[in-house]
């Protein structure tokens, strides 16, 4: 299935066929709704958790969208959002501070 990027990292695009397709947009915004999430985690989890502490509405769709096989469980976010930054992301050199 593939996933198409903008170049911001904030669309995820997941084309079923040539006449359906289920976007998701995720921003940092909507992302930290979910890093505190008890992961790991299935889809079903997450969309409760979600729901539980007042995620906005598309926190909420876009965990519904999400194809899921089988009860897959997802460790962590990035699994969700492969673009999350990451302390890795950010350029600073803490031996300089």
């Amino acid at each position: 299935m593939p996933i198409l990027l903008d170049k911001l990292g904030l669309k995820i695009i997941f084309a079923k066929n040539k006449n359906q397709t289920v976007t998701m947009y995720w921003t940092l915004e909507l992302a930290s709704y979910l890093s505190d999430a008890p992961w790991p985690a299935t889809k079903d989890e997450l969309i409760d958790y979600a729901i539980r502490t007042g995620a906005p509405l598309e926190v909420v769709e876009n965990l519904q969208s999400m194809e899921e096989e089988g009860g897959e469980i997802y460790e962590s976010i990035e699994e969700i959002w492969p673009d999350y930054p990451t302390e890795e992301d950010y350029l600073w050199n803490e031996d300089e501070y």
